[in-house]
Parts: structure tokens; C-alpha cells; sequence
């Protein structure tokens, strides 16, 4: 079986080309992607976070898979990589960009929990958990990506992702799944 998306939100081809012209090479695998529209297609009138904008490919498929209820904060520390988001995605009146730290906005986000979280860098992956965990409604889906040793990660990338993986599974308060898959994820829903 070919696990290969059919179909691709109608901004990717850009948003690649865009990606190879600033030089950022973290844009969201495909089945990843796949992944997040389905999820988010399972929330109608959900609210979801995406920490990592990056150029916007894991924005695009959350997007795609998005009814017209829903809503997404995406959050990016690099303000000219978002730049490409905001140009290819931004008149859509369901997303919300925000450029910042992501651990800082995390630490000082006061809002309504959110349906799914997507953690797509270091922050509410490999710092911030707790408080990212926090955001997460009851029933809330949480995924990570990029477990498997990816280019341009640094050298302690293997011991994080074992200590994130061994947090995440002695947390009672989650259910989770690793899928040996795509980039490497971890897929873990919030108990009620």
C-alpha cells in the first residue's frame, strides 16, 4: 500500500518552492500532514495550536482539514520564515499567526484550551511540555513529530526525544501511541 497523501492542500506547491528558496528545511513531511488534516477534520468547531509554523506546510494541511468553525494559533519565533505563511495563508479568517517565542507564549497564553496541539519545535515538545499539556482540553489530541534523528538537529537530539517519549508515558492524565512512521510521532490524547 502506498501511504503517499492524494491529495495535497492547493498552497503546498508553493509553500515548497518557498521553502527551498529561504533555505528552511523543517517544513511538516507529508504523511505528517496527511496526519494533521484528518485530525483536525475530526474536530468540528476546534480549536487547535501549532507551535512551528515554520513556511507554513503543517499550517496549510491543518487548514485544509478545518471546517469553517474552527480556528488556528500558530505560533513562530522566526518572524521572515513565518513571512511565507502569513503571505500564502494569511487571508484565511481562521488562522492566527503569532510571532514569538514559543516557550514565551506559552508561559503567558491566558485563553480557552484547545482541541489539538501540534507541537512542531523544541517548545511544548522538548521544553514547555507541562504548560502545553496544560492547553490541551479534556479529549484533546496532542502530536509531535520528527522523533527519528532528523538533519540539522543537534547531537543530543536522540537522548531528548528518549527522555520526552519516557515522560510522556508515565503521564496518567495520556493515553499515547508512537508511530514508527513519517518523521517519527507520538500521538496522545488528554483523559477526561
Amino acid at each position: 500500500m502506498d501511504d503517499a497523501p492524494s491529495q495535497l492542500p492547493a498552497t503546498m506547491l508553493s509553500l515548497r518552492a518557498a521553502a527551498r528558496e529561504t533555505g528552511f528545511i523543517f517544513s511538516c513531511e507529508e504523511r505528517t500532514g496527511s496526519l494533521l488534516a484528518v485530525l483536525a477534520a475530526a474536530r468540528p468547531g476546534g480549536r487547535i495550536l501549532e507551535l512551528g509554523t515554520g513556511v507554513g506546510a503543517g499550517t496549510a494541511w491543518l487548514l485544509s482539514g478545518m471546517d469553517e468553525a474552527s480556528s488556528l494559533v500558530t505560533v513562530e519565533l522566526d518572524p521572515a520564515v513565518q513571512a511565507v505563511a502569513r503571505e500564502q495563508l494569511g487571508a484565511d479568517p481562521r488562522v492566527t499567526f503569532v510571532t514569538s517565542d514559543g516557550g514565551n507564549w506559552l508561559d503567558e497564553y491566558d485563553g480557552e484550551l484547545f482541541d489539538l496541539v501540534f507541537a512542531d519545535t523544541w517548545p511544548g515538545k522538548f521544553t514547555h511540555l507541562d504548560r502545553a499539556l496544560e492547553l490541551l482540553a479534556p479529549g484533546g489530541i496532542y502530536l509531535i513529530d520528527d522523533l527519528f534523528p532528523q538533519p540539522g538537529w543537534p547531537e543530543d537530539h536522540a537522548a531528548s526525544v528518549k527522555r520526552l517519549l519516557a515522560e510522556l508515558e508515565e503521564r496518567e492524565d495520556l493515553r499515547s501511541v508512537r508511530m514508527a512512521w513519517a518523521s517519527g510521532l507520538l500521538m496522545a490524547v488528554r483523559s477526561g
